[in-house]
């Protein structure tokens, strides 16, 4: 259940993060001149953190030893991804009225992000292990 909370607030701190560097992008953008109208601020913020949810939650498949390795990536990306999707919905992040071609490019470029920063964690923790079996081996002599 630790674990679970811990996932959790990390995926919710990752997607806050990421809402806010893309907002000040499109403040600076936008000439400072960025404004929402119709609850557009409550309603990214919600869908941040349902995507926070939708991505840190699953990731306790990963303490799963039976399955591959693909498998939990499947499962952890798989839900991740489909919360997002339908969170960038609601939130307004792809806007229906664009058309299913650049949609269908918004998307693909949202779960690019995505794999990009399952990416990181998977570096980040395969040097974490190296460097604790470097250590073992160093106490084990």
């Amino acid at each position: 259940m630790k674990k679970a909370l811990k996932n959790t607030f990390t995926g919710i701190g990752i997607s806050l993060t990421v809402f806010v560097v893309i907002g000040i992008i499109f403040d600076v953008k936008g000439g400072g001149d960025f404004s929402m109208q119709e609850y557009g601020f409550t309603k990214m913020v919600l869908g941040c953190l349902f995507t926070g949810i939708g991505f840190g939650l699953p990731s306790g498949i990963y303490e799963n030893e039976r399955l591959p390795l693909g498998m939990k990536i499947l499962v952890h990306l798989g839900i991740g991804c489909s919360v997002y999707t339908a969170a960038a919905f609601f939130a307004g992040w792809i806007p229906k009225g664009l058309g299913a071609g650049k949609c269908a490019l918004i998307i693909a470029a949202q779960l690019l992000l995505a794999f990009v920063i399952w990416l990181g964690f998977y570096f980040s923790n395969v040097s974490a292990a190296g460097k604790m079996n470097e250590r073992i081996k160093k106490l084990d002599k």
